[in-house]
């Protein structure tokens, strides 16, 4: 993959009137960025930093467990294509909520279960949802619900990490992906 890039974009916003944002942590930033990329109605997404505390992070310094912050990914959708629910559904299927501060072999703070709401409707249907959804497990959800604070771009080398490293990012795509550092 070369150099990296170490620029940081400008954080993502509304482009569209009728549009939403969305934020979700659920481990590892580049495969939760690359399943809902795939998702019809999913006008743009970027990977990120939030729920911390320091407000110039760097992904050395997320990783070093000290700034609070979740990865996460931001996304605008078009809610006329796909419900907050639809979300909330490929969140839960992403990844297991119950393991606390960790995802498979990635361990830290970093890569907890969070969602960030942007309204009220947003945190009422999120917190229905793992209502729902802890029916299907036998020990609590660990996922936070908490209201989307400020967030923070990644450096531009972890956008679409993933689609740069040859996996399918097409709308419909259905192949497995593979989250690899």
């Amino acid at each position: 993959m070369g150099t990296k890039d170490l620029s940081i974009p400008p954080v993502l916003e509304k482009a569209q009137g009728s549009s939403q944002l969305a934020t979700f942590a659920a481990g590892c930033f580049w495969s939760v960025e690359l399943v809902f990329q795939r998702k019809e109605g999913v006008l743009q997404t970027q990977v990120g930093y939030t729920g911390g505390h320091d407000n110039k992070p760097s992904y050395e310094a997320v990783c070093s467990g000290t700034t609070g912050h979740a990865e996460a990914v931001r996304l605008e959708y078009d809610p006329k294509t796909i419900s907050y629910n639809d979300l909330l559904t490929i969140f839960w299927n992403k990844h297991n909520p119950t393991q606390g501060n960790r995802q498979g072999g990635d361990i830290g703070t970093q890569y907890r279960s969070a969602i960030f709401y942007h309204d009220e409707e947003q945190k009422n249907l999120a917190e229905a949802s793992k209502t729902e959804r802890q029916k299907n497990y036998d020990v609590p959800i660990t996922t936070e619900i908490v209201p989307a604070g400020p967030f923070y771009a990644a450096e531009q080398y972890h956008q679409g990490y993933l689609e740069k490293g040859g996996q399918c990012a097409a709308k419909g795509c259905s192949d497995n992906i593979r989250c690899y550092g």
